[in-house]
């Protein structure tokens, strides 16, 4: 946690507290848990359900950003060794969140989550008070999916929650997405009764990235023809995109071959320098993309 990160979508990492439960095939090589294990922070480790979490020191440090940030700059918070909607958490921890994020109003908080079905009801009361159209304005909210199923089941859940922005973090990208599906399985009834459905363009951005090998888990394979789809699907829709890396075991088409090819489905590994793929000169000039939102 700190001023400085080597995530390149957001400007600061910091966590109210520490610890989680693993709830998806993407939490198999989850870094956060390495590195609670690592530390033990507080003298414990705090991953796994019924296991008490580590509320964290430094609250007085967003406090500090907030102060020296320019006035129109966006400064963005990640809280990158927790789930900030998770169910484990006292909800007086997650209040005091809520009253942090409030007298920060000069930073822009990215919440990402895997429990998106938990977001609307551990929203602040202050922010369901002004609608579902003037959500907390320094505030994004974002679900983390890694195949068509997750898409499937949690962007409808996200284009329901009261947000300034909605975004997703592809990664571990673990299969193709189809994102038109997924935001389609939205729906809701206009004022004439008319039954509409969600659209790729209701997104602000999608953060794609292959997974990194952490500890003795190895990294699972990334097809970059996964990113060039989301690329493609999110350009068609005015939606930004940002690649964040191609993590250690990225898989491309054999120079000189063309898919379909003998045997059927084989592609080779694509060897970088960056132990996580995450040096942009390494990629394919088409992957070299990292959009914010407007």
């Amino acid at each position: 946690m700190g001023e400085h990160t080597k995530i390149s979508w957001t400007h600061h990492t910091w966590s109210p507290w520490i610890g989680c439960t693993e709830v998806s095939p993407g939490c198999t090589a989850c870094y956060a848990r390495e590195l609670d294990k690592r530390h033990q922070y507080g003298g414990a480790v705090h991953w796994g359900a019924g296991v008490p979490r580590y509320r964290t020191k430094q609250w007085g440090q967003p406090l500090a950003w907030n102060k020296k940030a320019v006035s129109g700059e966006r400064r963005t918070v990640f809280p990158s060794l927790c789930d900030p909607f998770d169910n484990e958490v006292p909800e007086e921890w997650r209040r005091d969140l809520w009253s942090l994020i409030a007298t920060t109003p000069n930073l822009t908080w990215t919440l990402l989550t895997k429990r998106i079905g938990n977001a609307e009801k551990m929203l602040p009361v202050m922010s369901r008070s002004f609608g579902p159209f003037d959500p907390l304005p320094n505030v994004w909210i974002g679900a983390s999916v890694v195949n068509q199923e997750e898409a499937d089941r949690d962007i409808p859940k996200l284009l329901g929650v009261p947000a300034a922005k909605r975004f997703v973090s592809y990664e571990p990208a673990l299969s193709a997405v189809d994102w038109t599906q997924a935001c389609a399985q939205f729906r809701w009834t206009d004022k004439d009764g008319v039954t509409c459905c969600g659209m790729l363009r209701n997104l602000d951005q999608i953060i794609v990235g292959g997974e990194s090998s952490q500890g003795k888990h190895k990294a699972r394979p990334f097809d970059l023809d996964w990113a060039r789809s989301t690329v493609k699907q999110c350009k068609e829709a005015g939606v930004a995109v940002f690649v964040k890396q191609l993590g250690s075991h990225p898989l491309v088409v054999p120079p000189g071959k063309r898919a379909p090819f003998e045997p059927p489905g084989m592609k080779w590994k694509l060897l970088l320098r960056n132990r996580a793929g995450a040096d942009p000169s390494e990629w394919p000039p088409e992957l070299r993309i990292q959009e914010w939102p407007a």
